[in-house]
């Protein structure tokens, strides 16, 4: 099971001090956190993709690129791609140069987002919120599986004869999950292509989205993917660990109650009904296991620490906190409880192994014969006529 973080990076003033960070310190800062992540063996750190303030991540990939060159072992992904107002081409070819640089440290949870404002911003309709979102995956699947695409839909111009570039790393797309917390729609398309499902259980009651968590596994099996229990499930939540239950809760208080979100809401009430974790680490253990318990076995458990201005030093404390202490009790209360024949997380590695075997990797190289978008010759036909004339087949 992979454990890690998540971000939005939001920029809240801090109800303490009354600072409020510039654009530049929050994404230093974003960085410093999934680089201590990293250093720390945590499995995942994932960013969020926003466009409005307070928030600073708009490109995902040029933050992931930069944290990709500056970690070793972490996997990188999304908590959120905006399938719906990002172009399926520029996603393709963004996210798989971000593979390249990441050596495979990838993957990416697709969805729409929670900001009505972004589709007109875009040139989108949100009144086609879903069709969007389905029909964009399924050019994206395809734009990452087929080296030349002719495809035509709803919502953008047809392709024809096109080529993505550059194509994933080892011929492999990156694993996706899709992230929704509302439409069955999507938990439909998850399991249609065996893909992972992700519900962000933060800012519901408990267990709010288990009816679409059980869609998803009951259509995984229909589309014989595997039983429910093989099926690939991610969820997120909120934390605050320190190593007393009375100072997180202290700590914590001022950010939770002062904020927008929640101004009104008494934090202990909130914690009591939602999947907040908000306590010592054995607490955050034990709300965890809850999860468990309500969703059944599941392959991805993703936190947020830092957010609602939560000052740097905070959230690297908690980073400690959670690697060293919650998440080893975790592996050990997850392991001893997990049933037979539940599948990991897919990895880059994972899946090359089971395309190839103990075969090498197909690694792709430009079609000699297709010439360029321009000129309709290639660079390759005088210097090298011998250098194959499509794609190589595995």
């Amino acid at each position: 099971m992979q454990f890690g973080i998540f971000t939005v990076g939001d920029i809240a003033p801090d109800p303490v001090t009354g600072r409020t960070q510039s654009e530049a310190e929050r994404i230093r800062d974003i960085v410093r956190i999934a680089r201590h992540a990293d250093e720390l063996g945590l499995d995942v750190f994932a960013l969020g993709e926003h466009h409005n303030p307070p928030f600073v991540p708009s490109s995902p990939p040029a933050i992931l690129a930069h944290v990709a060159a500056v970690t070793r072992t972490i996997v990188l992904s999304t908590s959120v791609t905006l399938i719906t107002t990002n172009d399926p081409v520029r996603i393709a070819e963004d996210y798989a140069t971000v593979q390249h640089l990441a050596g495979g440290r990838l993957d990416l949870m697709v969805g729409r987002g929670n900001t009505v404002p972004v589709y007109p911003w875009f040139g989108k309709d949100i009144r086609e919120g879903v069709a969007l979102a389905l029909e964009n995956y399924n050019l994206l699947h395809r734009l990452w599986r087929e080296d030349v695409v002719d495809w035509e839909g709803r919502f953008r111009t047809a392709l024809q004869g096109f080529t993505s570039t550059p194509r994933p790393l080892d011929d492999v797309p990156p694993f996706v999950w899709h992230g929704a917390i509302r439409t069955p729609e999507i938990a439909e398309q998850a399991a249609f292509y065996g893909n992972g499902y992700f519900a962000n259980h933060i800012l519901a009651p408990d267990f709010h989205f288990r009816p679409l968590v059980d869609l998803y596994r009951k259509r995984f099996e229909h589309h014989r993917h595997g039983t429910p229990a093989q099926a690939i499930v991610g969820l997120g939540g909120h934390a605050f660990v320190a190593r007393r239950s009375q100072d997180a809760y202290a700590a914590f208080r001022p950010y939770f109650e002062n904020h927008v979100l929640f101004r009104g809401t008494r934090l202990e009430d909130y914690a009591g009904r939602t999947p907040l974790s908000v306590g010592s680490p054995q607490e955050v253990i034990d709300k965890t296991l809850t999860f468990r318990e309500g969703f059944g076995d599941y392959q991805r458990q993703l936190w947020n620490l830092d957010v609602l201005g939560v000052p740097i030093e905070t959230v690297l404390e908690q980073i400690d906190l959670l690697a060293t202490e919650v998440v080893p009790g975790l592996r050990r209360e997850m392991a001893a409880r997990r049933a037979p024949g539940v599948p990991d997380a897919p990895t880059h590695a994972a899946l090359v192994r089971a395309r190839y075997g103990d075969a090498e990797p197909r690694q792709p190289r430009p079609n000699a014969n297709r010439g360029d978008n321009l000129t309709g010759t290639s660079p390759y036909q005088d210097s090298d006529p011998a250098t194959p004339a499509v794609y190589p087949a595995a």
